[in-house]
């Protein structure tokens, strides 16, 4: 019985060391699931966007899965990190969302919590403003990249009341 909770234990502390390392990080062969900490995420900007006297944002699956796509284009180096591919993406998304009228795009990378990289989207005046802006849909990815880091990204619309 020792034994096996040694096991765990062991196999709990790799996983744990995985993820928390870049250099021990899972290949990406295997999709890691990042949905809770892309729930947490629109939890702390709705959060934030509260304190401003801001309606929340809704998540929409066709926004989520353009903005997994960039997060994971600049993860694999398809695109370099950054906005490049910007004005495609939201025009693909807007034909989709009948009565959108305005967009924005949040990224960033790196060994983040959820709260760590809102709070630095918000000490940043130009991403701040995408969060604070007058968007009422989200969609938000986060891809483990090929270096090991997580790539973030978050895209907000705004679809007029019909």
């Amino acid at each position: 019985m020792k034994t096996k909770s040694i096991k765990v234990i062991h196999i709990l502390c790799i996983l744990l060391l995985g993820f928390l390392s870049p250099s021990c990080a899972q290949s990406n062969d295997s999709e890691e699931d990042f949905s809770i900490m892309e729930q947490s995420i629109l939890e702390e900007v709705n959060a934030y966007r509260a304190t401003k006297r801001l309606k929340p944002l809704q998540m929409m699956p066709l926004i989520t899965d353009a903005a997994t796509k960039h997060s994971k284009d600049m993860g694999r180096g398809r695109v370099p990190f950054g906005h490049d591919g910007f004005d495609n993406r939201m025009d693909k998304i807007m034909r989709k969302i009948e009565n959108a009228n305005a967009c924005a795009e949040n990224v960033a990378f790196g060994k983040f919590t959820a709260k760590e990289v809102v709070k630095r989207w918000i000490q940043s005046p130009g991403h701040r403003k995408n969060i604070e802006g007058n968007y009422n849909l989200t969609g938000i990815g986060v891809v483990r990249g090929k270096d090991g880091y997580p790539y973030f990204t978050q895209i907000f619309i705004n679809q007029r009341a019909m």
